[in-house]
């Protein structure tokens, strides 16, 4: 889709960005949360991201949120600052696509932006494929698999791991 436009998220995407990731949760298996957050705690969420310089966008047409990504803290401890792991989600109407390669693709530039160095996916469930596909084309490579770590719809369920250098990467201190 040529005219879908990519920009930063802001408040007034709590909402759409609420109702995407609920999907999520209830029907998927990409986000190991069993429960749907409320608008309040996606907001807070929000809100900690961009006071923490970390990029969030919304992929939207015509006014309608189609999806969000967004880069987060891998690990809460400073060695990992310059690693920030993604996450991507899109309204389920809009799958199949292009909008969650367009928004990864766009991601990882505001993070290259951003001054971080590596961006990892933890991607829930071994069998989603789509998601491992499409961080594959937008240059992550396989680290490996977590088997049955997470249990969810009645079934256990792995974890991929796939990483991206970003900017300098590993060939300079930050």
């Amino acid at each position: 889709m040529s005219d879908v436009r990519i920009r930063p998220a802001g408040p007034t995407d709590i909402s759409a960005v609420t109702r995407i990731y609920a999907h999520a949760v209830e029907q998927g298996t990409a986000s190991f949360e069993l429960e749907p957050p409320s608008e309040a705690e996606m907001s807070r969420r929000q809100q900690a991201l961009l006071a923490g310089n970390f990029p969030y966008l919304v992929a939207e047409h015509d006014s309608v949120v189609m999806g969000y990504a967004y880069a987060g803290p891998y690990r809460d401890r400073r060695a990992y600052d310059w690693c920030v792991e993604d996450s991507v989600y899109v309204a389920p109407q809009f799958h199949r696509r292009g909008i969650g390669r367009l928004l990864l693709t766009h991601l990882v530039a505001a993070a290259e932006v951003g001054g971080f160095r590596q961006m990892l996916a933890v991607i829930g469930d071994s069998a989603n494929t789509a998601s491992v596909a499409v961080h594959a084309v937008v240059g992550f490579r396989l680290i490996g698999t977590f088997q049955s770590i997470g249990y969810k719809h009645g079934r256990w369920l792995d974890t991929v791991l796939m990483q991206r250098a970003l900017g300098m990467s590993d060939a300079s201190p930050p």
